[in-house]
């Protein structure tokens, strides 16, 4: 969404839909926290440390954002109403900023409120338009309940309030979201949807975006799916809005640096290619556990191209290039070696460790 960085090679047929990249950090001195035990010695120093802290302005993220998808609605009046009504609505603004707060000051998470509603939001768009273009019916159309201007207004509503449930909890944060959302909805379909039938059909698809954008459980709806995956290409050095310390290295501190743009375009064997540019090899880690499986496990995988590379400039590199075929990676290493391998979905590795000493299955039928 920024001009800071060079825009990177496209790797699709078309021009970009969208995308999304930030400014390069500074480094700044962050007083250190007090360890419990000096809390009585108030005048005791504690040395300072060294972040670095990317600054796209909010209020820039927002902008460009919010200018993107207005020129996607440009032909989707109701959406357009509906987008217009959600992001000066009181309450859905309290509760972004709440959801802000809980999980960036509570937490230690990044961004969760405006900025991340509205990139996701961007994303969603882009991503709908594609499939649009390329003749794919979500489930709205598919179903008989409505056209593509309800497909466009229910993934803006779904996409821009998934994250609200943040501000009771991370844990069920999707369940409390669908609670939270139900008023908000209410008021702003309301007057879009004059018949009580097509209007609560049209809520039930924006809801079940809202409860299984984390995959917890995987969505079921092609409107879902478009949810999940804008949510998890909001990867950009940490979402571009934490700062992180110096010196604490680990794969997660390098990986949330590691990603420096994300560009959405029109695919070459599927209706949409998502190529995720790197500076540091780390980033594959970002890839695997926050984007690749919300491709995987929602009805989009079948519509989905994931790449990742590395700049040339970068660090010494691992690898080159990285594709998603199926629930694999294909990695070309620097060296002209090719590797396949599973992606690790920890997700759902968890739930099905949960599932077999409960002595359950994961699905049922």
């Amino acid at each position: 969404m920024s001009e800071e960085l060079p825009q990177a090679p496209s790797l699709g047929t078309g021009e970009s839909k969208f995308t999304l990249s930030v400014a390069d950090g500074h480094v700044q001195e962050v007083e250190g926290r007090r360890p419990e035990t000096e809390v009585a010695t108030p005048l005791l120093e504690v040395p300072s440390r060294r972040m670095v802290e990317f600054t796209t302005p909010r209020s820039k993220l927002i902008e460009e954002a919010h200018r993107a998808i207005q020129a996607d609605l440009a032909n989707a009046p109701r959406a357009l109403a509906a987008y217009e009504a959600l992001r000066t609505d009181p309450e859905a603004l309290a509760c972004w900023d709440m959801a802000n707060y809980v999980t960036m000051r509570k937490l230690g998470y990044n961004d969760h409120g405006r900025v991340h509603a509205f990139i996701t939001g961007a994303a969603s768009l882009a991503i709908t338009e594609l499939l649009l273009e390329a003749g794919v019916k979500p489930d709205i159309m598919e179903s008989g309940v409505g056209d593509a201007d309800d497909v466009f207004l229910a993934v803006i509503l779904g996409t821009m309030l998934h994250d609200i449930g943040n501000q009771i909890h991370r844990v069920g944060h999707e369940q409390f979201g669908v609670t939270l959302a139900l008023p908000i909805l209410d008021r702003i379909l309301g007057p879009l949807y004059p018949d009580p039938l097509k209007r609560t059909k049209v809520r039930s698809f924006i809801l079940g975006a809202i409860d299984c954008h984390d995959l917890n459980p995987p969505p079921l709806t092609l409107e879902g799916g478009i949810t999940a995956v804008a949510d998890g290409t909001d990867i950009t050095k940490g979402r571009g809005r934490k700062a992180f310390a110096l010196g604490s290295v680990d794969i997660h501190s390098i990986s949330a640096l590691a990603v420096d743009q994300v560009v959405i375009e029109r695919g070459k064997s599927k209706p949409v290619l998502i190529s995720v540019t790197m500076n540091n090899s780390g980033g594959i880690f970002q890839v695997e556990e926050v984007l690749a499986p919300k491709v995987i496990r929602t009805p989009m995988q079948k519509y989905v191209e994931l790449r990742a590379t590395t700049r040339e400039e970068g660090d010494e590199q691992i690898l080159r290039r990285v594709r998603l075929e199926g629930d694999h990676f294909v990695m070309d290493l620097e060296g002209g070696e090719r590797v396949v391998a599973e992606v690790q979905d920890t997700q759902k590795q968890v739930a099905q460790t949960v599932a077999q000493n409960l002595g359950v299955g994961t699905e049922r039928r």
